[in-house]
């Protein structure tokens, strides 16, 4: 999607010289280490910038791969063994928000699929019509599918091609083509294309519009219900361990509002998504 809003601005990198004793005690040391740190900060600056810019997707990859677990990266090393790693603390586990990052996330990409089906203008959508069952067969052989499991659903121009691939389906396709509710009135094929139903397009009108104008509402209530159940499930984690009394109130309130902020930048992009697919659909 374009035009990804950022849902979590991860906080400024800081850097403290390694391997490096407070004091110098001679001349030649002092030099050089005053050189290492002016060669060092300009990449420090750019990686500082580098974090505020990063956007929904990213932030969320990133913040993905920086969760992974420290001993599950050693296991993967082909270095030799270190010190035993720590588990993680119940400090740790408050503010590990990936999970309620990725449940938001495919709350977006759900809303972006839905309004994606939508066609501007109110115009028929080809996925309609691939999706009308069809009963195939005689007697207690009858057999139900879809119309793409039976045919190949092609959109040309103001028309609709379905090409059959058995030819005893076609008169069942056209049947069940003309007895839906949208309006369609499949042509007879013509006799150098056997198993070809031509199906053309009924013009937009201003109920089929205000219908799609509605369906991408509800598109966005559905996604606002998606993130408010991430959030829901995130508030479960929190109450469990605050009942436990594992964490320290301090703690549990700055998660708390990470938590918030997180949801709010999600509500955010849900409601921007969709107010710009009812924009097109409205104006086309």
């Amino acid at each position: 999607m374009s035009g990804r809003a950022t849902l979590a601005i991860a906080k400024p990198l800081s850097y403290r010289p390694i391997g490096l004793q407070s004091t110098v005690t001679c001349l030649q040391c002092k030099q050089s280490f005053r050189h290492a740190r002016i060669q060092l900060q300009p990449s420090l600056a750019i990686d500082a910038q580098m974090q505020n810019v990063r956007f929904f997707s990213v932030a969320l990859a990133a913040r993905k791969k920086s969760g992974k677990k420290i001993k599950d990266i050693a296991a993967s090393d082909s270095s030799p063994p270190g010190p035993a790693v720590a588990p993680d603390t119940a400090v740790d586990e408050i503010f590990d928000f990936s999970p309620l990052e990725s449940k938001i996330l495919e709350a977006i990409e759900k809303l972006t699929h839905n309004l994606s089906r939508l066609r501007a203008g109110g115009r028929f959508n080809p996925e309609t019509l691939e999706a009308l069952r069809v009963s195939v067969g005689k007697g207690n052989t009858k057999e139900t599918f879809r119309i793409s499991d039976l045919a190949q659903v092609i959109p040309r121009g103001r028309n609709i091609s379905v090409i059959v691939g058995d030819e005893e389906h076609v008169q069942p396709i056209s049947t069940a083509i003309l007895a839906s509710p949208h309006s369609l009135n499949p042509q007879t094929p013509h006799h150098d294309e056997p198993k070809t139903l031509v199906v053309p397009i009924p013009p937009a009108t201003g109920e089929s519009r205000q219908a799609a104008v509605d369906a991408a509402h509800k598109a966005l209530e559905m996604g606002l219900l998606d993130v408010k159940n991430a959030r829901q499930s995130h508030q479960k984690k929190l109450r469990q361990m605050e009942l436990a009394r594992r964490v320290r109130p301090d703690d549990l309130k700055k998660a708390h509002k990470q938590m918030e902020d997180i949801v709010k930048n999600g509500n955010e992009e849900v409601r921007r998504i969709a107010s710009g697919a009812k924009s097109v659909l409205e104006n086309a």
